[in-house]
């Protein structure tokens, strides 16, 4: 039989893996706003040093390469930004199931990873 004391400890610990879990998305969110803010401030960065180069070529065909060069080394930073922020999510999504892991291993339920 279920008893009141069993609800409330439930409840209990029920409302402490919430705030487990809001911690560790909040800290989680807090990181990757920091890295978009750091990878924002070096791609604007890198946007004036480029447009400096483009301005002081004295040819179109100069302009062109140095406009090359700065989208394929744009292109490969995003592609390693978007995987490193991925992988952040992720990291951030297993931390804030962990409070839960306990409970919802009772009901059969697992996490792959």
């Amino acid at each position: 039989m279920f008893k009141f004391d069993d609800y409330q400890n439930y409840s209990k610990d029920g409302y402490n893996a919430v705030l487990a879990a809001t911690a560790a998305w909040t800290k989680g969110y807090q990181a990757i706003a920091q890295e978009v803010a750091d990878f924002s401030r070096k791609s604007m960065e890198k946007n004036s040093e480029v447009a400096g180069k483009a301005m002081a070529v004295k040819t179109f065909d100069q302009v062109v390469e140095v406009q090359q060069g700065y989208a394929r080394e744009q292109y490969e930073a995003m592609v390693g930004e978007m995987k490193k922020l991925n992988d952040m999510y992720v990291a951030t999504a297993k931390e804030a199931y962990k409070p839960f892991e306990a409970s919802m291993s009772a009901f059969g339920v697992k996490v792959p990873g």
